[in-house]
């Protein structure tokens, strides 16, 4: 019996540029239910591909801006949305190098992000929305099962990290469905989950967020090293006020940072602007 054919069939993939295409129907609206997206929604695509979760977004009556950087699958892509003509726009450009005001120009009204992610591009996108100003309201997206697993780890896990806390601060996040690797061509070496980060605006008061990621970098720079000779280490701060800031916050001078919150972190970060 002759095997179903993919809509991608005869393309060259290119590994450089991490592309793994899911085709299954079925997955690629449960995505798309995930995040929740509607009619009169805008969303962005990052990593257009063959189109299939392109469709699957354009079905739900959202309006979509997609990027893609391979210019090869343009011909592939329109012809997948011909039904869809003037319900999307596909830009080929690098959402990671571009500026806000660029992306702006092109996306000037408040989006959402649903994404089929380059596992090496994950972590750089999102910082790249969450650190902006541009009115991202939430970003679902297909990445690596390890890297999931790692957004959502709670505080004293072996998989809490500085990025844990830095994609926290800015919004909630939740593992909302785990991937097969089977449902990937080529298949890639390991499984997927689908993440879904829900943007809220002044989870936490920061008023220094510059700061903030300096702390947080200090913190987890030396995981071997207590939370105090990090700090010294980081902020030339003495013993003496390490002591007096770990007595502010009501924890031991002895303690490693992967066991302090989110919220802990916001308030070392009050301390330490006090003292430097």
């Amino acid at each position: 019996m002759e095997s179903e054919k993919k809509p991608f069939d005869g393309f060259r993939f290119n590994k450089a540029l991490g592309q793994n295409f899911i085709s299954d129907k079925n997955l690629l609206g449960a995505i798309c239910a995930d995040a929740g997206i509607g009619e009169g929604d805008v969303v962005v695509e990052i990593g257009t591909g063959a189109g299939t979760l392109t469709e699957a977004i354009l079905q739900t009556g959202a309006y979509v801006h997609t990027f893609e950087v391979d210019t090869r699958l343009e011909p592939m892509i329109r012809s997948r949305l011909a039904a869809y003509e003037g319900k999307y726009e596909l830009h080929f450009a690098d959402v990671l190098k571009m500026s806000d005001e660029r992306f702006s120009e092109l996306v000037p009204c408040p989006f959402s992000v649903v994404a089929n992610l380059p596992y090496y591009v994950t972590t750089p996108l999102i910082m790249r929305f969450l650190e902006s100003e541009l009115p991202c309201r939430s970003l679902t997206l297909t990445v690596q099962k390890e890297v999931g697993e790692r957004l959502c780890a709670p505080a004293g896990s072996s998989e809490y990290g500085a990025v844990t806390v830095s994609v926290d601060s800015y919004c909630d996040v939740s593992i909302t469905r785990i991937i097969d690797k089977k449902m990937f061509f080529p298949a890639p070496k390991v499984d997927s989950c689908v993440i879904r980060l829900s943007v809220k605006d002044d989870k936490y008061r920061i008023a220094d967020r510059t700061l903030f990621r300096r702390v947080v970098k200090a913190v987890f720079c030396n995981r071997r090293k207590t939370l105090e000779n990090n700090l010294k280490s980081a902020f030339k701060i003495s013993k003496e006020t390490c002591l007096e800031i770990f007595s502010a916050m009501d924890i031991s001078p002895m303690i490693r940072g992967e066991k302090l919150t989110t919220e802990q972190f916001v308030f070392l970060t009050e301390l330490v602007e006090k003292h430097i």
